[in-house]
């Protein structure tokens, strides 16, 4: 039994903190907790060896007081129920964070897509949408990509969704240009992660970014976008890992290199020519001021805390932090951006996207970038001002934000 395993308690244990701050009721606790729907689907399909193979598909909706619900798919071989219920209500308060009109889900299907063909994935993305499209909608529920999906699932997300309703472009985001999609929305989960760490390092530590060291642990959408923007803001990106190797340079990466290594080999930094190859479970203790964990939930644990030698830590994936972990950092000193406010560009950007669909028409890249710099510094100052008010952590700050205006909202819907 991992720590890992608790994401949902963690997620439940962090709403507490928050909660405990702003002196709730254990009635309006229970009431924002718990998940509003929650959907279990199966899914047989004949794969191209001929055999039938039965695939387990989940989406939780949790709250859509202050909106239509809002959360990505992901294809993860370890997708489970509580797992998705977690994210679910993470996406809840994130969105209150940013405080854009949705609220939270989250779908996931129990499959390993490196084990799948194209046309097996189409056919498993397709069945999951048909069996679940009755509770999705522009104004109901409106996925995105996640973990092992990205914008060509969101394509057959919508066409999926269309057999039954019609050409509805909002009904999905980060869907592919040509279909509806956003620009900027491939960059906006990595680049929201950069503009948090510019004002967390600089506004409150009240160090100078240029020439800050920083380490990344996943290279995927998010940490290549993440490392690419902050090395254009002066940083220097010395270490990343992923699930396949690691690169280090003292000097710093060159982080566009790095990304066409990446892209051309089945998006791994390992054997990247520009430097230094290390073990991977090192990368918690590398020498850093900056370290962005970007990659799977629960890899910041009580065993790892202890050698972290960053000075910031921002979280760029989803529940990275195990509660234990929470408490070393806090007794260490290190300041900790939470997920629900560090990584919330993707969310921002796709709520752009979703209107933008609404309404047909479309804006360019710079504007996007704009409007989503305009959220997330609105964002980071909402949470300080709580942080400030209320003497406790980040994470605990973002949280009472976010429940603040979801119980509101919840008051005055009449409940």
């Amino acid at each position: 039994m991992t720590e890992h395993m608790n994401l949902f308690e963690n997620v439940n244990r962090q709403f507490d903190e928050a909660a405990d701050v702003l002196g709730f009721s254990q009635e309006m606790r229970e009431l924002l907790k718990t998940p509003y729907r929650e959907i279990t689907v199966a899914m047989p399909i004949r794969m191209e060896d001929g055999s039938l193979k039965i695939f387990k598909g989940y989406r939780v909706q949790h709250n859509g007081v202050r909106g239509p619900q809002k959360g990505g798919i992901r294809y993860h071989p370890d997708v489970d129920l509580d797992d998705v219920r977690a994210l679910a209500s993470l996406m809840t308060w994130k969105t209150a964070v940013v405080n854009i009109p949705f609220g939270g889900a989250k779908g996931g299907v129990q499959c390993d897509p490196s084990k799948m063909s194209p046309h097996e994935l189409e056919m498993l993305t397709r069945r999951y949408i048909s069996k679940i499209s009755m509770v999705l909608g522009p104004t109901r529920d409106v996925p995105a990509p996640d973990v092992n999906t990205n914008a060509q699932t969101m394509a057959w997300v919508m066409d999926e969704y269309g057999r039954k309703n019609g050409y509805q472009p909002a009904c999905v985001t980060g869907k592919p240009l040509e279909l509806g999609g956003s620009q900027g929305r491939e960059a906006a989960t990595g680049r929201g992660v950069a503009i948090v760490t510019r004002e967390a390092y600089e506004g409150v530590l009240g160090h100078p970014l240029q020439g800050a060291r920083v380490v990344l642990q996943g290279f995927g959408n998010v940490g290549s976008f993440a490392a690419r923007f902050l090395a254009e803001l002066g940083a220097r990106v010395v270490a990343v890992t992923d699930h396949a190797g690691s690169v280090q340079k003292a000097e710093g990466l060159d982080v566009p290199a790095l990304t066409a290594h990446a892209h051309a080999h089945q998006g791994t930094v390992a054997g990247f020519p520009g430097g230094e190859p290390f073990d991977p479970a090192a990368v918690w203790g590398q020498d850093c001021d900056i370290l962005i964990p970007a990659a799977m939930g629960g890899v910041l644990t009580k065993d790892t805390a202890p050698m972290v030698k960053a000075s910031l830590i921002v979280e760029g994936a989803n529940a990275p932090t195990t509660p234990e972990a929470d408490r070393i950092f806090q007794a260490r000193g290190i300041l900790l951006i939470p997920d629900i406010l560090a990584n919330a560009g993707g969310v921002t950007v796709s709520y752009f996207e979703w209107v933008q669909n609404l309404q047909q028409f479309f804006w360019d890249e710079a504007e996007v970038f704009e409007k989503e710099e305009k959220i997330m510094v609105q964002a980071f100052r909402d949470v300080h001002e709580q942080v400030k008010r209320h003497g406790c952590t980040w994470r605990t700050g973002a949280f009472v934000l976010a429940l603040e205006r979801v119980k509101r909202a919840t008051e005055l819907r009449g409940w």
